[in-house]
């Protein structure tokens, strides 16, 4: 019988990621990169919008996949360089940090008021 692998769900990560990344990121570069410093869109109406509670769900989500995107595609990058020796030592490192970064990404959100 087949070992069993959970591979599965890092690749849904992964794609879930992926597609935040392409979509989602370069609308907030807009957004915050030229229409606040612009004037176009007001600091404090975009301050008001952050507190509200399904717009921190919507900005961890957008933190979180595309960290364990980045923990996939270094997980694999870092296998095709060579060290696919050390499969389990760099899963946990490459998902461990994309953890660790979601859960910062999180708290973080958590104090905005």
């Amino acid at each position: 019988m087949a070992k069993a692998s959970n591979e599965a769900f890092w690749w849904s990560l992964f794609s879930a990621g992926g597609m935040v990344a392409a979509l989602l990121v370069p609308v907030h570069i807009v957004l915050n990169g030229i229409a606040e410093p612009l004037g176009w869109v007001s600091v404090d109406h975009v301050r008001a919008l952050a507190s509200h509670p399904l717009t921190k769900l919507y900005l961890f989500i957008l933190f979180a996949l595309p960290f364990f995107h980045c923990a996939h595609r270094f997980r694999h990058t870092l296998y095709d360089t060579g060290l696919r020796a050390y499969q389990t030592p760099i899963a946990v490192l490459c998902y461990g940090a994309a953890t660790i970064g979601t859960l910062a990404a999180g708290a973080i959100l958590l104090t905005i008021h």
